[in-house]
């Protein structure tokens, strides 16, 4: 029988990626330079699109919220997993823990829900261009991105009063880098079969719900491009929608092989691995993506690095 406060546990240890201790130090490197990568990419784009007029459209407006989303997630988690590899004990306190969780998914559910509004965005450009500037205006923008933070923001705050009802007795070890969802159940000593249907529920909404968006979207795209009778059309047409293609199937792929199993099928060893994708590599590599294989970001950072160290 459950007594006392809500959680007698009043901090977890947080078991890590690995407990091998001969590869705490290169991990900790590892993690750096790709926090190091993600936070100069995210800033930097953020930064290039404020200041660059050519950029200042509706695609680059949501890619700037997409980087700013990025920042803010990897920023959530790999801060406190740096500090975890050089600690002898790696604790984190129960307030802590859930403050962690509500802003991990907030950033999470509107990253997902970006990335549709994103291929939305690409389809009225290629599919409907005569109409694109009217369809895609600086308030209907603003409306969307909005839209993205307030669907975050209802679906993280419901995840969390879940998890605030479920005791914590005698098990403090989260099986994970971070606090997320299934971790947590798992060393629940109450009944969790709420909190796992409300995972399973939103989970489904916020991965299929943009999934089918995107796919949708694209299906309408490729068709407009099969019938663009030039290749240098196509060509052009296809570029500007591969980077965003790139960045979807990597954060999809691992956010659904995460949340999209029941916990009791689902292995957090390999929750880890995947989690690692959607949390700390995919928020590196979308700067990336959408500079190195974007030719006006490429010009506009040309220009704006002549502009400050040339003028």
């Amino acid at each position: 029988m459950l007594k006392g406060n809500l959680s007698e546990v009043t901090e977890f240890i947080l078991a890590g990626l690995t407990d091998k201790p001969e590869l705490q130090l290169p991990l900790f490197l590892l993690f750096l330079g790709i926090y190091v990568v993600t936070v100069v990419g995210n800033l930097g784009m953020i930064t290039l699109i404020l200041f660059s007029s050519q950029l200042h459209t509706p695609m680059y407006f949501f890619l700037s919220s997409l980087s700013f989303i990025d920042l803010c997630h990897s920023t959530v988690i790999t801060p406190k997993m740096l500090v975890n590899f050089l600690a002898v004990k790696n604790t984190i306190s129960y307030p802590e823990c859930m403050t962690q969780l509500y802003a991990f998914l907030v950033f999470a559910i509107a990253e997902c829900h970006m990335l549709a509004v994103m291929a939305y965005d690409r389809y009225v450009a290629i599919c409907n261009p005569l109409l694109y500037n009217a369809t895609m205006s600086y308030q209907v923008c603003s409306w969307m991105v909005l839209g993205v933070f307030s669907l975050a923001l209802i679906g993280t705050t419901t995840h969390t009063v879940c998890m605030l009802r479920v005791h914590f007795c005698e098990a403090d070890t989260i099986n994970h880098y971070f606090c997320d969802l299934y971790p947590l159940l798992e060393l629940s000593c109450s009944d969790t079969f709420i909190n796992e249907v409300v995972v399973l529920c939103f989970s489904v909404f916020n991965i299929f719900v943009p999934t089918l968006t995107i796919l949708s979207s694209y299906v309408f795209i490729i068709a407009s491009i099969l019938r663009i009778k030039s290749t240098e059309g196509r060509s052009k047409a296809f570029s500007t929608c591969s980077s965003h293609i790139s960045a979807v199937a990597i954060f999809f792929g691992s956010l659904a092989f995460m949340y999209l199993q029941p916990s009791s099928v689902s292995s957090m060893d390999q929750g880890k691995v995947s989690s690692v994708f959607y949390t700390i590599v995919v928020p590196m590599l979308n700067p990336l993506i959408y500079s190195l294989r974007n030719k006006d970001v490429k010009f506009a950072l040309n220009k704006f690095l002549e502009r400050k160290f040339f003028l």
